[in-house]
Formats: C-alpha cells, structure tokens, sequence
C-alpha cells in the first residue's frame, strides 16, 4: 500500500511535498479556450501511469483524475458506487458479487468484467513486478500467483466472470471495508490494449475516469483533457487540467503568487506562518486526514505495554505534551489536537475526546507525574538515562521534536534529548528493523477513507515483524480479535467494534496520538472551486476561471 508511516512526517511538519498502446486522448474532448485550462502543482512521477505500479504522490494524484473504479469517494470521504451498479457481500464478507454499469474507457472501448479481473490478476502476478501488488493479496489465489517462474499471464482464481457486466471475488478472510478499497486506484479496470502492450501502455495510456491524456512530457508537464465518455460521481468543471512538474514547492508557490500557476497542494515551510494572509493567493486550511503520533517499541524495557509499569510511563509522556501549544507555536495552528487514533474526514472517526480512556491526550502535568512515579514505584527509571526522541534530520521536524523533548522534560523532571537521524533512509532503516530504543515518529495518511485503514496497518499483530507498518511491533490478541470481527460484520457494527479496539490502544498506548495535520494549499486568487478532499488533495475537476 502507499504508506505513509513515516514519509509524511516532512509534510506534517515542514510542509514539504510530503494508456492503451497510442492515441491515450482518442475518446476525449479538447480545450475551448484558456479559460476552461487549470494548471495544478505536480511533480515527475515515479513510474509510468499504469494504475497497479504506481504508490507515490507524483504519479498517483493525476492518475486519480485518469481513472475510475468500482467505487469512488466523495470529498468528505464518502465511498460511492462508481462503475459498479452494486456490490453485494455475503453473509460474512468473503465473496462479493459484483455488477458493473455501461461504462467506456476513453478510446469508446466499453468496460467488462474481464477488465478488472484481467487488471487485478496482472497487478497481483509477481512476474509482473507491480508496486501496488500487496493491495490483492486479500484475494483467493494471490499466494499461488507469488511463485517464482508464474506464468505472466496467470489468474487469481478467487476471481470469476459471470458475464460481461458481472464478476464474483472471494477473499482470503472476511473484509468488510472491501467497497471502500475499490475506490484506489489499483483497483481500476485496464483496457484490451493493455494486455497488448503493457511496456508502451504507460506512456500513452488509455483511461476510463473524469479525463484522457493528451500529453506527457516528462519533467515538464502531464496534460490531460475531459473524457467525454465519463459520466461518474466527479463534476468536471473544466477542460483541461495540466500538472505542471516542479523540483520544488518554493517555485510554484512564486507561480501561485504571479498567476502562473492557479492550484498546489502543499505549503513551502518558509510560507506556512504567513500564506493566510497573502493577498496574492487564496489560501486553505481545513482538517485533514494525516495524524502524527509518538511510537516506543511494545516490549521496551520499562515501557512493556503488557505491564502496569509501561502503560503508566507512555500515560505520563503523553499527558506530559501540551498538543494545543505545539500545534500553535509549531504548526502555526495548522494541526489540531488529535481526540483519538484516527483524523478527521475519515468514517468512524471520533471528533471529541470520549472514548474510554483518551483522558491520556490531555495535557495534565499532575496527572502526568503521577503516573511517572507510580511507575518508579514499580521499577525504577535511572536518573542518569535520558529519554531520546529520534527523528530524521533531512524531515523538517527539528523543531517539533525539540519542543515535544522540552515539554517532557520539563514536566516529568527527566531528562530528554532529540535525536537527529542524518538521513530518512537511515532512520526508516532503523524504525523497521526495530533499532530505536527510544521515542519515534509514527505518523500515517490512509489510503482508503475508512478507520480500519488506521488500525490494521499501524498496530494488528499481523503488520507486526517488519510485515506492516506497525512500528512499535505491537500485538495485542484481544485488539486483533475485535478487527476480525469487524471484518465480518455490517458496517454499522463494524464501527462499534473499532470504537472498541480504540479504547485498547489508549490503554495500552503501542503510540501516542499527538495531532491531525490540515490539508493546506493555494490557489492564485481568480480560481473558483478551490476546496480540498479526505487525501487533503484539490478536488481538481471542480477548478475553474
């Protein structure tokens, strides 16, 4: 999956910046005129635009708008059916029947069923080398296809076509957020002409979304019309959308200012303090889905998340942290205090401090000593030993670590010290082979809009051992009992049962919540439309003159 686990923290603290063989625009409408042409901040994508090799922000915020999926997302993070006509579980959630609407890629070609199960078997097949390819591993077949020397063109078997507008996929254990994830892009139908020519695809590849290609022109721009064959959830208020490719935000932030540029999703940190009150951009800042937490490995010495002793230690350095003075003074209140293991925007979220035990985000310095010498009373903790809060040096979070060091040190009496790793390679290098013996950066931004895309990944037993991003190697049975229930369940009753799992973490604490980051960005003055989604991107084919 595109994890984020430790790779946003730049942009949570600093703001940095976190198809068919030719003829990829054949089905798509041109520009009427300047007026109806948006240029958008971008940057050079990874790969080619290929929906299952590509999980980074370059490639993967204009594939959004070249591709549709099964299922789609509202901007507040309401999943919706897309291509589908419906999508039907059974009584436990491991096979789903699934019915897809008339539906035509952007060269006329109409969508089948074999399109997607065709897509998700290339994706999934480890001769093909696909990035994306954990994303199918929930699907019946996918170990089989991880064999060396699979042939290129082998199935998933869980996967079956009933007829052209109907598949069926039967999964490995029960999911109940299977809809939600049909929405990433991965998951999107790839045409006849794919199959042909995958190596070429790429370059000119043929879409089924709100826009088709025109033109890539590497390190310069990514140019993409209205598809006129597209009539899906997405409104498409221009023309033409342009992701205009920079090496740096700074540059397009001067684009913004100057009129060259009408939208970017990101702010230089030189610009954060004061972009809201520039009278040469219109500025945005609203919850967003990020959150930033403190993560201690589970069986660390004296912070043992099984023993009284440990939870009482990470209950004293998380109500030791002011979050309301570090999202003001750090993040130029462009954060808020986080209220739970989730963000905003996000189904299931808890927007206020009322889950069982999530009194541990206040800040308390009573309370917080209390628990520290209770602690001591059990163990005690060497005066001598200083708690270390390591962080990579090239992320922009000196200043955030510095001051959440203080704070601790200060109110617990301790001491404390920041930690500069030089480089993110190394410090990544260090979280997942279980190296930090202190306080680290967890932060994470989901790939789907669901809450189960927080929990699993960052703290179920099987994300543990380097397999996941769980970076405190927590396993908790109880925790990973209440997300498989979930798994099978409605999804009303899946979001009481993680409700639950919540007030596990909070009394365990394998992480400690600090705050959920803004979605922030610009846009120049004349530009209407300018809101930002749950992945706190621009909803581009609402930008307008």
């Amino acid at each position: 999956m595109r994890k984020a686990q430790i790779t946003a923290i730049a942009a949570l603290c600093a703001g940095a910046m976190a198809l068919a063989g030719c003829g990829g625009n054949s089905g798509s409408s041109s520009a009427t005129g300047s007026k109806s042409a948006i240029t958008v901040y971008g940057c050079e994508p990874q790969h080619k635009l290929i929906t299952t090799n590509t999980n980074e922000t370059c490639g993967g915020n204009p594939m959004s708008m070249l591709y549709s999926g099964l299922t789609g997302y509202s901007a507040d993070g309401q999943t919706k059916l897309e291509i589908a006509e419906s999508i039907t579980p059974n009584s436990d959630n491991t096979k789903y029947d699934i019915k897809i609407k008339d539906w035509k890629f952007s060269n006329g070609q109409t969508v089948k069923a074999e399109n997607f199960t065709k897509a998700w078997s290339y994706g999934a097949n480890a001769t093909n080398a696909q990035v994306s390819a954990n994303f199918f591993s929930m699907i019946k077949g996918y170990d089989d296809l991880q064999k060396k020397g699979i042939d290129a063109n082998a199935q998933l078997s869980g996967l079956k076509i009933v007829n052209d507008k109907e598949f069926t996929v039967e999964l490995n254990e029960p999911t109940s957020t299977f809809k939600q994830q049909l929405g990433y892009v991965a998951f999107s139908p790839l045409p006849d002409s794919f199959f042909k020519n995958p190596k070429t695809f790429g370059e000119h590849p043929v879409s089924d979304g709100p826009y088709a290609l025109k033109e890539w022109n590497h390190n310069q721009s990514i140019v993409m019309v209205k598809n006129k064959y597209y009539h899906g959830i997405d409104k498409v208020k221009n023309a033409q959308l342009t992701f205009k490719i920079y090496t740096s935000p700074d540059a397009a932030y001067a684009d913004i200012q100057s009129g060259n540029l009408d939208a970017m999703d990101t702010i230089p940190a030189a610009d954060r303090r004061q972009f809201r009150k520039d009278p040469t951009v219109k500025g945005y800042a609203q919850p967003g889905s990020s959150i930033f937490e403190l993560s201690i490995l589970a069986n660390e010495p004296h912070w043992d998340v099984n023993t009284e002793e440990g939870r009482l230690r990470r209950k004293a350095v998380s109500m030791a942290i002011n979050r309301e003075q570090i999202t003001e003074k750090v993040n130029y209140n462009l954060a808020k205090p986080a209220t739970d293991f989730a963000a905003p925007k996000i189904p299931g979220h808890t927007s206020s401090r009322t889950l069982k035990g999530s009194d541990v985000l206040d800040y308390n310095p009573t309370k917080a000593k209390q628990y520290w010498a209770q602690a001591n009373a059990i163990s005690k903790w060497d005066d001598s030993t200083s708690l270390d809060f390591y962080y990579s040096a090239d992320g922009g979070s000196k200043d955030l670590f510095a001051a959440i060091a203080n704070q601790v040190k200060n109110t617990l009496g301790i001491k404390t010290r920041p930690v500069a790793v030089a480089t993110f390679s190394q410090y990544s290098d260090m979280v997942n082979q279980y190296k930090i013996h202190g306080v680290m950066m967890a932060s994470w931004q989901p790939d789907y809009p669901s809450i189960e895309n927080y929990l699993k990944p960052m703290f179920a037993s099987s994300a543990a051992d380097g397999r996941g991003s769980n970076s405190s190697n927590y396993k908790n049975s109880e925790f990973d009992a209440l997300l498989n229930k979930a798994a099978s369940s409605s999804e009303s009753e899946a979001d009481a049962l993680y409700k639950q799992a919540e007030e596990i973490l909070f009394r365990d604490m394998p992480n400690i919540p600090i705050y959920n980051q803004d979605a922030t960005g610009v846009a120049t003055p004349s530009v209407k439309g300018f809101t930002m989604n749950w992945q706190s991107l621009p909803v581009y084919n609402e930008l307008h003159h």
